[in-house]
């Protein structure tokens, strides 16, 4: 099998580190370069990544010192925001610093590559809003997100100063994310806290898992409902990692209901009428950019997870 050096790519070569010594060639090709696992492992197998001039699979175990050449793909240009109305997308509240939004499922946060649904920075163009210039393009304005499958109360910057103010206040924790979840079975203790690390799956590039050396990741939680198969938790986020409450409550073997990803019983999800998991961004406080007063936004719960709720009360 010979190279298959992508014109256009960028070539790299350097020697295989010492922490990497034993591992598999695609996944150290992903941590040296800061690939997915997926495009690690096509672009081994594609013959653009050779071990000491010599192709190899991608289970080949790389050794410390040996030279890894690589030609890593041309860069994509980023997505665009393309202006869309997005029914079931509530604005709360708009002020000329901040505009808040009740956002319905199957809408992300923002584009990015892969994703050709709705947005809320599409939907928030489409109604006229100017949104910060701060940030990647395809983002602009967008100082946290929800998964395409959680729903409620999402906060986007409209001034650059709401921008430069709340990108603070989220990296320093001084924002109060409080969630609503039904977490199959029931968490001992019933009110608790949840410390620890996040980071990607070893295995599958499109979950995360609480692995060694992750970052950071502390969820607390009390339980306001019982039931006979699930629990209502009112869950507030110290740190905000991608999936954090689907990954910490996976890991203690109670999954949010409906939530197939991350293990959630397929039966019990059917019953409840519930293709994606019951998780909702129940309410958001912050100090106000401009004003610095103390704001609060609260979301009811859409009419899938209200309706999931009602049958687990029968």
């Amino acid at each position: 099998m010979t190279s298959a050096f992508a014109a256009g790519g960028d070539h790299r070569s350097l020697p295989v580190p010492e922490g990497l010594d034993g591992m598999r060639l695609d996944q150290a090709v992903s941590r040296l370069f800061g690939l997915s696992r997926t495009a690690a492992a096509a672009l081994v197998e594609a013959g653009d990544a050779l071990v000491d001039g010599t192709v190899r699979a991608n289970s080949h175990k790389v050794k410390a010192g040996s030279w890894l050449e690589v030609t890593l793909p041309a860069p994509v240009a980023p997505p665009t925001v393309v202006p869309q109305a997005v029914p079931g997308l509530t604005v709360v509240h708009a002020d000329d610093d901040i505009v808040v939004v009740d956002k319905p499922v199957g809408v992300a946060a923002h584009p990015s590559p892969g994703w050709t649904g709705p947005t809320v920075i599409g939907a928030l163009a489409a109604i006229g809003h100017r949104i910060s210039t701060s940030g990647a393009a395809e983002r602009q304005g967008v100082v946290h997100r929800l998964d395409v499958g959680t729903t409620g109360i999402m906060v986007v910057a409209k001034s650059e100063q709401a921008y430069t103010a709340l990108k603070r206040a989220f990296k320093y924790r001084e924002v109060e994310k409080r969630y609503h979840a039904v977490v199959q079975g029931h968490p001992d203790p019933l009110r608790g806290t949840i410390d620890a690390p996040i980071d990607r799956h070893p295995h599958h590039d499109y979950r995360w898992a609480v692995v060694s050396g992750g970052k950071p990741s502390i969820t607390h939680y009390d339980t306001l409902e019982a039931f006979p198969a699930a629990s209502l938790l009112d869950v507030r986020l110290e740190t905000g990692r991608t999936h954090q409450i689907r990954v910490h409550f996976s890991t203690l073997r109670h999954p949010c209901v409906g939530d197939i990803t991350y293990g959630a019983d397929p039966t019990l999800s059917a019953r409840l009428g519930l293709s994606r998991q019951w998780l909702h961004a129940r309410s958001l406080s912050f100090a106000h950019p401009r004003t610095g007063d103390e704001v609060t936004f609260v979301s009811d719960y859409p009419d899938d997870l209200a309706r999931a709720l009602e049958i687990l009360r029968d």
